[in-house]
């Protein structure tokens, strides 16, 4: 069987379909550049065959078989080989009918994998099985030698070099089996040892154990015979016994009966007299309530109103008297503050005055002395230059300071003449305006007069506004926060509704369930009436409390109700009455243990920590009275369970001790604790009200404000009138024409006035000017003896005129720190005083208003009080009637409870009769059910029922005592119960059992003795084979391996031998000679010698058994050309009847072959094209290539298409 064409279809770089064909039986070569698909044939090859590791074939999964893993549009990859089969003798088992055979393999990008024989499915095992029928297992292949096995050859030891003679003649087979014969003999190795581990341990304790409990079996029956005998005896007593029972339980129920029929008859007679005083209480009742609802009512409501009208006027008047005496205080006070800043004010002004003179001097002299310092300054630096200085210190020659004082004189000369001429213009000018002005001075002064009325005017009503009292800032500031309370009042109210509606469990809602009902018998939800000390133990009390803070706390149980009644309750409620609720409390001792036991910081009483209204103390005391709270967990766990406490206990985390053992905590809500938030919510309505009571005063303030409004805005209108008016006056004065001539002549005179100034100074300056051109003439003709007095006499001037400038300096600076803090302390005085005087004025207009206001509350608060005492006496009046009408019900209902109370203790005789008629009636029925059921369990009864309590018979109850047989039972019960536990009722088949056991297992133990004598027979024999299969494959192989080796290599020899010392079973070893020099060690040959060697070696094993296809994949890569030509040429020579599919990159090597394909990488695909080799040893080509090699001798093969 050869490989005729191979069929490649998006494999690997083949994309496209590709069909390598005409495979020559015997020897074909595949060559081209690296990474154009030579090896890619190959791993087609092996992907067939079946091969499972894939790194054979450079590949880590499937998916990378396909061309370009599936990405390039091909998503599966598909090889199919046709084989020839026309050689039956090496035809694989069960295809000696096929000439050909077709097998393909195809997988699928992320699809299946599926084999094809001959165009039908099969699967993995059955290809593999195909295969391997003829040599060809590709998982373990011989026929497959690649370049890296060659080199593993060289280095194997002598054992492993076996090891391949013996895979080459097929012993592994044996060794599998010896292996297997091996496992079999410790196995029956492993029984023999359990058979006699089980006789020993098992079997004869055992047999001896039951031997044993035989005797205690026979004991056992013995009791048995006996309890049967003493429980006849004890049953017909008690059946006796049951009988007469039931016979004195029928004569006590007709007593019974008698009784109980003349207690229904009383019961009846009390029922008529209770129903007769009903309708007489009905009908009184109905008349005070028709009263009460009429009269009375209208009576206590018009009392309300008088007294509430009565209290809003006491109100009223304490607060305004409260007010009054504030005003009084402030006013008292105010007066004080005045008269004593006035008094600081007078004291500060003299100081001031005083130091403010020595001040202004200080500060002259100073400011004298810096100039003098500049001065003198700017004279040492001219002198000391060579130069000159004048006396204000500039720097200039002599020559250069007189050019400039006679610049100044004629400068001043200049300016002193230009004054005189404006002076003498303006002069004219104003006697000229003054004269025309007069002309025109009666309209204007008309003008002015009217003015001035406008302006007393302005001034008397400006007078009048402030009489009003009335502060506009004041109205505007009230506005203002007025707008800012209700935004303030209108968040609050927000925020507590939408905390009420977060805890709706909190809000108690209901109608009044009578008229004239009063609510503070409602107290309201726990929760709510409590405070929380500390915000830390709020979840501790919470858990503490439990359910019992929505609890409503209410005054009786009858207001509770009432209010279930007619309430119109909205949802189920827990009504907690203070004259019914009881609470235990912590007692002194147990609060000092636990302190004594965890610390007094680290425990306290739940009652402790809550504040409360001392008339809730019962419903507080009895939702927190009998519980600690601890700090943490390991101290709550000490109180609780002290012997001495025994007392809940809850940590600051929410966990619950109980002494009665449990616990209970965990994970809470991921919401706050409730208590704390409903101490916000308690906070958040006391702002609300705060806010609301504020805000209710400030709407006052602007209701009395808003009185004095209207009249103070009309004033204030009629001022804005006067005041335009005024201005337009003004502007109308200042544009008249006698205005503008009074404008021209004031401007005038500050004109004459400046050039009467600039006249002055120019005489001033031009007469120092010559006094200086004098001066300078001096010192020009003696300027050599003047020059060094000079430098001396500055020196000296700088060094006084400095410490007179510092000392003048520090002195001004002292004093200005006092001259500023006196006139800002003045300042301050003034401010405080004229602050104080319009407090003043305020508090005292105030306090006239309030001296009115508190006169007319006196007169309302009289008449008020009158109108309630006339109220109080109309409601006493009826009240007594209503007193009497319900002293007479309560007669009537006395009475009636009378009965009832006979009724009651009727009815509970006849609950205790029907008690005991039930309870006879149960006995009754028992004690029948009892001789019913032991005539029906025990049927010897009715038989020898007329002998029990006979003399000299088997229930003889005197002289056998059956109390004495009940005791005599039990004993024996006690016996029988002891010996069951330890006696095998079944010791008797057990023990036959057991001797059945131990003769089966003798038996199992000689059969396996003789099984183990066989197998090693068997394994003796497996080794003679072995040893003989071995040694005949040695020496063939030897043979094969000397004449390979002489062919590749001439002039040289090689064989397998054995170690020194040493058999051919034990190990082989690999000699080669030179000639005939035999080679210490493989070591001494070159690495083309070695890798021949190799490749003999492993050719010469392949000669042994022969597969039909050898596929060899650059096993000449090591190797010079010579070698390669060798290797080709010994393959045609020894292997005659298998086809080699070889490839090479030298043509040594595919010279040899018969047919070559030559593989190329064309546009990223691999092609194959097949030549057919022109080898004249051979005789294998074809006539046309014949034909094809006489026109080209010179080319060694041809290229078909």
């Amino acid at each position: 069987m050869y490989v005729k064409s191979i069929t490649l279809d998006g494999f690997k770089s083949y994309a496209q379909r590709t069909e390598v064909t005409g495979f020559d039986p015997l020897f074909n070569a595949i060559t081209g550049l690296n990474g154009s698909g030579k090896s890619n044939i190959l791993d087609s090859i092996c992907f067939v065959l079946g091969i499972s590791n894939l790194s054979q074939v450079r590949a880590t999964n499937l998916q990378e078989l396909v061309y370009k893993n599936g990405q390039a549009g091909i998503t599966k990859a598909s090889v199919s080989i046709v084989f020839d089969n026309s050689d039956k003798k090496q035809s694989p088992m069960g295809y000696e009918q096929y000439d050909e055979l077709t097998v393909t393999r195809q997988v699928v990008v992320g699809g299946r994998n599926k084999y094809l024989i001959n165009g039908s499915n099969a699967n993995n095992t059955r290809v593999q099985d195909l295969f391997r029928s003829v040599q060809l297992n590709v998982n373990n292949p011989h026929f497959l030698i690649m370049q890296g096995r060659i080199t593993k050859v060289l280095n194997m030891k002598p054992l492993e070099i076996l090891s391949m003679i013996e895979e080459a003649a097929g012993t592994r087979l044996y060794e599998s089996k010896k292996e297997m014969a091996q496992k079999t003999i410790e196995k029956k190795e492993a029984k023999l040892n359990e058979i006699d581990t089980i006789l020993r341990e098992e079997i004869t304790p055992t047999l001896a154990k039951l031997k044993n409990e035989r005797s205690s079996y026979l004991e056992y029956q013995k009791i048995l015979r006996e309890l049967e005998h003493l429980n006849r005896l004890y049953i017909a007593y008690q059946f006796v016994c049951a009988e007469e029972t039931k016979q004195k339980s029928i004569e006590e129920f007709k007593e019974m009966q008698n009784l109980i029929e003349s207690l229904k008859a009383r019961l009846n007679e009390i029922d008529v007299n209770i129903e007769d005083l009903s309708q007489v209480i009905e009908e009184l009742e109905k008349k005070k309530a028709e009263e009460e609802a009429g009269v009375l009512g209208e009576l206590e409501t018009k009392l309300k109103e008088k007294q509430k009208d009565d209290a809003y006027a006491d109100s009223a008047l304490d607060s305004k008297k409260e007010t009054l005496k504030s005003e009084q205080n402030k006013e008292k006070v105010l007066q004080k503050q005045h008269a004593s800043d006035e008094a600081t004010l007078k004291s500060k002004q003299k100081d001031l005055g005083e130091i403010s003179g020595t001040f202004e001097k200080l500060e002259s002299d100073c400011q004298d002395d810096a100039k003098a310092l500049e001065v003198a300054q700017r004279h040492l630096h001219a002198v000391s230059a060579g130069l000159s200085s004048n006396k204000d210190g500039e720097e200039a020659s002599l020559n250069d300071q007189l050019l400039a004082a006679k610049n100044d004189i004629s400068k001043a000369e200049t300016e002193k003449k230009q004054s005189e001429i404006r002076l003498t213009h303006a002069r004219e000018e104003i006697t000229k305006k003054k004269s025309d002005l007069k002309k025109t001075e009666l309209g204007y002064k008309k003008d002015q007069q009217a003015h001035q009325t406008i302006k007393a005017n302005i001034d008397k009503i400006q007078a009048d506004m402030k009489k009003l009292g009335f502060d506009e800032a004041r109205r505007q500031v009230l506005h203002d926060k007025q707008k800012k309370l209700k935004q303030e009042v209108d968040s609050l109210q927000n925020k507590v509704e939408t905390m009420q509606a977060r805890y709706p469990n909190l809000q108690f809602t209901y109608q009044d369930p009578e008229n004239n009902f009063n609510r503070k018998k409602v107290h309201g939800v726990l929760a709510k009436l409590i405070k929380i000390k500390d915000v830390s133990t709020a979840t501790a009390l919470e858990v503490v409390a439990g359910g019992k803070l929505y609890n409503v706390i209410i005054d009786t149980e009858q207001t509770g109700k009432k209010l279930l009644k007619d309430g119109q309750l909205q949802r189920r409620v827990t009504f907690s009455p203070l004259n019914k609720i009881a609470g235990q409390r912590l007692t002194p001792e147990m609060i000092n243990t636990a302190e004594n036991l965890v610390g007094k910081k680290n425990v306290h009483t739940s009652l402790s920590l809550v504040d409360y209204d001392k008339e809730l103390e019962r419903a507080i005391v009895h939702a927190f009275g009998s519980s600690f709270v601890c700090d943490d967990d390991s101290s709550a766990k000490k109180v609780t369970y002290d012997p001495k406490i025994m007392k809940k206990s809850v940590s600051l985390k929410g966990d619950m001790f109980d002494p009665a053992g449990t616990l209970t905590g965990g994970s809470r809500s991921q919401g706050s604790s409730l208590l704390l938030n409903l101490s916000q919510l308690i906070e958040a309505e006391e702002c609300l009200a705060q806010k609301k009571h504020e805000l209710n005063q400030v709407e006052l303030e602007i209701n009395e404000l808003q009185k004095t409004t209207k009249q103070y805005e009309t004033l204030k209108q009629r001022c804005e009138l006067q005041v335009q008016e005024a201005q337009h006056l003004e502007v109308r004065m200042a544009q008249s024409s006698h205005g503008v001539q009074l404008d021209e002549i004031r401007t005038l005179q500050t004109t004459i006035d400046e050039q009467e100034e600039v006249s002055k100074t120019a005489k001033d300056t031009s007469k120092k000017a010559k006094d200086k051109v004098k001066d300078l003439e001096y010192k020009i003709k003696n300027a050599k003896s003047l020059r060094e007095e000079e430098l001396k006499e500055a020196e000296s001037q700088l060094q006084q005129t400095k410490k007179k400038a510092d000392k003048s300096s520090k002195d001004k600076k002292s004093k200005q720190q006092d001259v500023d803090s006196l006139r800002m302390e003045i300042d301050e005085l003034n401010k405080d005083l004229a602050s104080c005087s319009d407090q003043m004025q305020s508090v005292h207009e105030a306090m006239a208003g309030f001296d009115t206001q508190i006169n007319q509350l006196k007169e309302a608060q009289a008449l008020t009080k009158v109108a309630v005492k006339e109220a109080q006496n109309e409601l006493a009046k009826l009240k007594e009637q209503l007193k009497a009408c319900s002293k007479e019900i309560n007669a009537k209902e006395s009475e009636q409870h009378k009965l009832a109370n006979e009724k009651n203790e009727i009815e509970l005789r006849l609950q205790d009769l029907d008690h005991q008629v039930t309870k006879h009636k149960k006995e009754t029925k028992e004690a029948a059910n009892t001789v019913e059921n032991m005539l029906k369990n025990y049927e010897w009864i009715v038989d020898e029922r007329q002998y029990f309590g006979q003399s000299n018979t088997a229930y003889d109850f005197k002289a056998n005592d059956p109390k004495e047989a009940g005791r005599r039972i039990q004993k024996l019960r006690d016996t029988k119960d002891k010996l069951s536990k330890n006696v095998n009722m079944r010791a008797m088949n057990m023990l036959g059992k057991a001797e059945e056991q131990y003769n089966d297992l003798m038996k199992k133990k000689k059969i396996v003795l003789n099984d183990k004598a066989k197998i090693a027979a068997v394994i003796a024999e497996l080794d003679e084979k072995k040893n003989e299969a071995l040694k005949t494959a040695s020496t063939k192989v030897n043979k094969d391996f000397g004449s390979i080796f002489c062919m590749l290599l001439p002039g040289t020899q090689a064989k397998l031998a054995p170690p020194e010392g040493q058999s051919v079973l034990e190990g082989l070893e690999v000699k080669v000679a030179f000639g005939d020099v035999w080679k210490e060690s493989l070591s001494e040959l070159s690495g083309g010698q070695r890798s021949l060697v190799a490749l003999s070696l492993i050719l010469a094993m392949l000669l042994f058994k022969p597969a039909p296809i050898y596929i060899l994949d650059e096993v000449d890569a090591a190797l010079d050309l010579s070698h390669t030509q060798n290797i080709g040429q010994m393959l045609k020579s020894h292997f005659k009847h298998s086809q080699f599919i070889v490839v090479s990159l030298k043509d040594g090597m595919f010279n040899n072959a018969n047919v070559l394909f030559k593989t190329k990488f064309v546009d990223g695909v691999s092609t194959v094209k097949r030549y057919v080799q022109n080898n004249n040893k051979t005789g294998s080509v074809s006539s046309v290539q014949k034909d094809k090699a006489a026109k080209q001798n010179n080319h060694k093969r041809l290229r078909l298409d």
